[in-house]
């Protein structure tokens, strides 16, 4: 599975600690084979999208529009075979001849833009974290201070240095413990996996396996990989947990790299600066945004991978989001792209803890307010109520007194109604998947987040969970829409969204990341409900004319 770190890219590890607590042993999707009923479970009926039906019984020889969305994101791999003919192709653009014939100021940006770059066709993805940056850039200056001879102004900013400091060293004694801790075992697993290669000679099945009897020297070896895979677990499993928290030390919780001054040089500070970047829009690690392009609109019905929401799509592929926080900069400079360059729905799936230069990412999100361009945002994976915890970006911020007209911010739904619990212990999660941010106020809906089959890189396709998959299904409902209904605002279509949701709202659940207590579902977001393609069709036919 791909290891999305941070935010809305790490629930499959928060989802996996209860599973080490049974098993002692990591969660991974790579040892698991799908269950044909998993790949389009969330175009189905239930707690799905109904998406199938109203194709099916709606919207059957109606003609569409096709439709521009912009993903600002990891990357996307544009030459996957099931987003042929999906993909956003800038008709002004000469490809390759290294001039910005349009004059946007983004040379040969073909299929979008990748925020994450140089000139040279260099680019960053291991990054750091918010709160190892403010501490670099603090740390020279309060490492010594004396806090009652600091002025009004830097005792602020020095609250903040004490903040991110003890983040930070907790953070880093949590991952360099995974680590030690998994050491030994990952040894013996590397030892086992080798011995048994070469006896196979390349890779083995567990039926190969269970032939091996008590008299070979391998026995135990083979033992001990039918018991992980009994438990879905593997060898690799083990080995991209370790890694992972290895990634956290060296990147993600270390002040002292800095690879975008390396690579790119620009202030991140400065706004009107925006000659960097290039334009490989796929970069070195697509997998996250490939996902989430192949839930909007992977090709429907042509029996390979999944389909996706949106049947008429064009797919701009912006890349601003690392393996690590992303920068303001990066995110306000992306929406501006998007909304320069034609998209009416942008799908965000991503959040960051600190936003240092917040009031650059508000003016671009009103930039695409007043274009009525729409934003869908991911909540977030760290199953805390984002009312009472800023997620940036946010669909309000300290400063504002309403929230922005075109956002939508989407928390993660399941398969399942209802969840298992045994011996306090979550054995399912119930219809709020538990890694699902919430907030009564901030987060607007809820969309199908679990056990998602999508697209990754290179042909391929992987089952994933998060926030950052139930984004996607709400930006699909908004292209097919307007591919649809083009007379609507994209404004409107987020109101015809947000009432057309199959509703929830007294049916109680466990309040996310606690198995202890219950909480109705509309205490979760505004609208109580989880968004409904059929619904929200029928819904825009009755006022469409």
């Amino acid at each position: 599975m791909e290891i999305f770190l941070i935010s809305q890219k790490n629930s499959s590890y928060m989802k996996m600690k209860h599973l080490l607590l049974l098993a002692l042993f990591p969660f991974s999707l790579y040892a698991q084979k799908v269950d044909s009923k998993l790949i389009n479970w969330y175009n189905g009926t239930g707690t799905g999208l109904s998406t199938d039906i109203a194709y099916s019984k709606i919207l059957v020889g109606k003609n569409s529009k096709p439709v521009i969305v912009a993903i600002i994101d990891s990357g996307v791999d544009i030459e996957h075979e099931d987003l042929k003919g999906q993909i956003w192709i800038n008709e002004d653009e000469i490809p390759g001849n290294k001039l910005d014939d349009d004059n946007n100021g983004y040379i040969d940006d073909v299929n979008g833009w990748n925020f994450l770059g140089n000139s040279d066709g260099e680019n960053i993805n291991d990054v750091r974290l918010g709160e190892a940056r403010i501490y670099a850039q603090l740390h020279e200056k309060y490492n010594t201070a004396t806090y009652d001879s600091l002025s009004s102004e830097d005792k602020i900013e020095y609250d903040l240095y004490v903040e991110v400091s003890e983040k930070l060293e907790k953070e880093r004694a949590v991952a360099q413990k995974e680590v030690d801790d998994y050491a030994d075992i990952l040894k013996v697993l590397t030892a086992s996996n080798k011995k048994l290669k070469e006896h196979f000679d390349g890779d083995f099945s567990i039926k190969q396996l269970k032939k091996l009897n008590k008299k070979s020297p391998l026995y135990k070896d083979a033992k001990l990989m039918i018991r992980l895979n009994k438990f879905g677990f593997d060898y690799l499993s083990i080995k991209e947990y370790v890694n992972y928290y290895q990634d956290q030390l060296a990147y993600n919780y270390n002040p002292s790299i800095d690879p975008r001054a390396e690579v790119i040089g620009d202030d991140p500070s400065d706004f009107e600066d925006k000659n960097y970047g290039n334009n490989n829009v796929e970069g070195p690690d697509a997998g996250h945004g490939t996902h989430c392009a192949g839930i909007i609109g992977a090709l429907r019905g042509n029996e390979i991978g999944n389909d996706g929401v949106a049947g008429n799509v064009q797919i701009m592929s912006i890349r601003a989001v690392p393996n690590g926080d992303e920068w303001d900069k990066d995110i306000a400079l992306s929406i501006r792209y998007a909304v320069d360059n034609g998209a009416q729905v942008v799908n965000m799936s991503f959040g960051k803890e600190y936003s240092p230069y917040k009031e650059g990412v508000i003016e671009a999100i009103k930039y695409a307010e007043k274009n009525g361009v729409l934003l869908i945002h991911a909540a977030g994976n760290e199953s805390i109520d984002i009312d009472a915890i800023k997620n940036y970006p946010t669909p309000m911020y300290p400063s504002m007194t309403d929230k922005f007209s075109n956002w939508i911010e989407v928390g993660a739904s399941t398969r399942f109604k209802d969840p298992k619990v045994k011996k306090g212990v979550l054995k399912r999660d119930g219809l709020a998947a538990d890694f699902s941010n919430y907030g009564a106020n901030n987060v607007d809906v809820f969309a199908p987040g679990f056990d998602i089959y999508s697209t990754i890189p290179d042909n391929k396709y992987e089952l994933s969970d998060g926030t950052s998959m139930a984004a996607p299904m709400v930006t699909g409902l908004a292209a097919l829409l307007k591919s649809y209904y083009p007379k609507f605002t994209m404004l409107e279509i987020r109101e015809i969204i947000l009432e057309s949701v199959q509703e929830f709202k007294d049916y109680k659940i466990l309040l996310p990341g606690n198995v202890d207590k219950e909480i109705k579902f509309g205490k979760l977001c505004v609208t109580g409900g989880v968004i409904n393609v059929y619904n929200a069709v029928l819904l825009a036919e009755k006022r469409y004319n």
